[in-house]
């Protein structure tokens, strides 16, 4: 009965700390979302099993009726301490490191519960009086063959431990792995798992990581991370490779896109020349590497909008083929956008004050344009070439005036903007931006020239219609300013009664 107790001290000692601690980790899962509850399933089942046979033991022993319950008083101290080990690693990694900003991948809370459980092993055979040596000396056979047979997974399992070793691979780092793009979310002992941006998680082995190349996305020090993107085009080969470089860049730089970044400039390359076209890349850099193909779309969008403002056309392979042209459907499609030019200029109240053969003649110089949101119009300051008609869409006023830019009014459709520049070669006086998808048309100077020089007096009632226009204008700018001033000097106000203490 002394060796029953003796004995069961110790073992009884672990059990009350174990369950105490338990106890205290279940706190901790029930008020911590940072404790996986799928983990923890192997130390309840440890420390159920061993409490059981801990329980059996006692009562053989107790009665005296089994010589084997010191055995299984052992084995019970040894899944006991498996628990322990569980419940210490899982505190250690997804409590305390965490708390401290320190992430680590699952395999290296598998192999640190690996590490402790194989020397509490040879400690626990050490004291039963076994040599840990011979076992492995006597099983070096068993032990190649099994190696042999389990080289695969050996490998994967090497593979993960040297990539988090010389840190080429983090949790959390953007990578790309031939066609697939996304973030490591973790590194297990089989493999290594990326989410992709379509929230798809990719199984890549780790022996694969170690034989081929992939690509890490980091930022560098303390900038943030940007990735470069490329998006190519097939242009009219008979445009000059200048302009159509110059007209790309420039789409990206007014394009406004969030998610394009501001700290590097777009800018484009002739890649090839073909039968027919050239083909162009245009490089820019993104900030948000999980918005990487609608931003593509985006900048798609407004340098395709870029270049028919600026007259350029798309290429396309040449073919030498017979075709039959149907001139009465050309002559129809002629005759509709006649009259949509003429109904745009009619519409006008600029206009409206001309003849019908004066507002055919201006019709007949209009030139289609078309914008995407966030697009810059013209800004302020710039050299005007340019009468605007809005078809569709709306558009958004801007002055700057003593650094302070101001939005004085929208424009939408049938209205106008750009008259004063295209009329007097005056700088453009506001920043135009468009709100939404925007149609207009354009009417230069030497289309408008042709009707005032066979009526001139049409000058003064056009001047007319600008003065009133402009005195609207100023006096938007004046209220907008006059706003400004007022609450610049309530804040002032509130500042200094906030710092004397004054109430009200």
């Amino acid at each position: 009965m002394q060796d029953w107790v003796s004995a069961n001290g110790w073992v009884g000692q672990t059990v009350v700390s174990v369950a105490l601690v338990c106890a205290l980790l279940a706190v901790l899962v029930r008020f911590s979302a940072r404790l996986p509850r799928r983990e923890l399933r192997s130390m309840w089942f440890f420390w159920v099993l061993g409490a059981m046979l801990w329980l059996v033991a006692n009562i053989a022993a107790w009665h005296g009726e089994a010589p084997w319950w010191t055995q299984v008083l052992d084995g019970a101290a040894v899944l006991i301490g498996l628990a322990s080990l569980q419940i210490l690693v899982v505190l250690v990694f997804r409590l305390l490191m965490p708390a401290v900003g320190l992430g680590t991948p699952r395999i290296a809370q598998d192999l640190t519960f690996l590490a402790l459980a194989l020397g509490a092993g040879f400690y626990s055979l050490s004291y039963w009086g076994v040599d840990p040596s011979r076992i492995f000396t006597t099983s070096a056979v068993l032990t190649a063959v099994l190696a042999f047979a389990m080289q695969d997974t050996l490998g994967n399992v090497l593979g993960g431990v040297v990539l988090q070793l010389d840190n080429s691979l983090r949790v959390g780092d953007m990578v790309r792995v031939d066609d697939i793009s996304g973030t490591v979310v973790d590194v297990r002992w089989r493999y290594t798992a990326i989410e992709t941006a379509d929230r798809e998680t990719v199984v890549v082995p780790n022996s694969w990581l170690m034989k081929n190349r992939f690509r890490v996305l980091r930022p560098k020090g303390q900038d943030p991370l940007v990735v470069r993107r490329t998006v190519f085009f097939h242009v009219d080969v008979n445009v000059p490779p200048s302009t159509v470089m110059a007209v790309m860049n420039q789409a990206v730089a007014d394009a406004g896109i969030a998610t394009v970044s501001t700290h590097r400039a777009a800018n484009s390359v002739l890649l090839d020349v073909t039968a027919g076209y050239c083909r162009y890349g245009l490089r820019y850099w993104l900030a948000d590497p999980d918005a990487d193909t609608p931003t593509d779309s985006k900048v798609r969008m407004h340098v395709l909008a870029a270049l028919e403002r600026n007259g350029i056309r798309l290429g396309a392979v040449q073919e030498q083929r017979t075709m039959v042209n149907d001139a009465q459907a050309q002559e129809a499609q002629a005759r509709l956008e006649h009259s949509r030019r003429l109904a745009t200029v009619q519409r006008t109240a600029l206009f409206q004050g001309l003849t019908v053969p004066e507002q055919e003649l201006l019709a007949q110089h209009l030139v289609h344009a078309h914008f995407v949101a966030g697009g810059v119009l013209t800004r302020q300051g710039a050299a005007a070439h340019w009468l605007y008609l809005i078809v569709q869409g709306t558009v958004s006023i801007t002055t700057e005036k003593a650094g302070v830019a101001t939005r004085v009014s929208e424009l939408g459709d049938g209205e106008f903007f750009g008259e004063v520049g295209m009329l007097t070669g005056e700088p453009r006086g506001a920043t135009v931006t468009a709100l939404t998808d925007v149609a207009c048309y354009r009417l230069d100077k030497q289309g408008f020239a042709q009707v005032l020089m066979a009526r001139p007096e049409i000058a003064q009632e056009i001047a007319q219609v600008i003065e009133q226009r402009q005195s609207g204008m100023s006096a938007a700018v004046d209220r907008a300013l006059m706003v400004q001033t007022d609450n610049r000097q309530e804040a002032l106000l509130s500042r200094i009664k906030h710092f004397f203490g004054m109430v009200g």
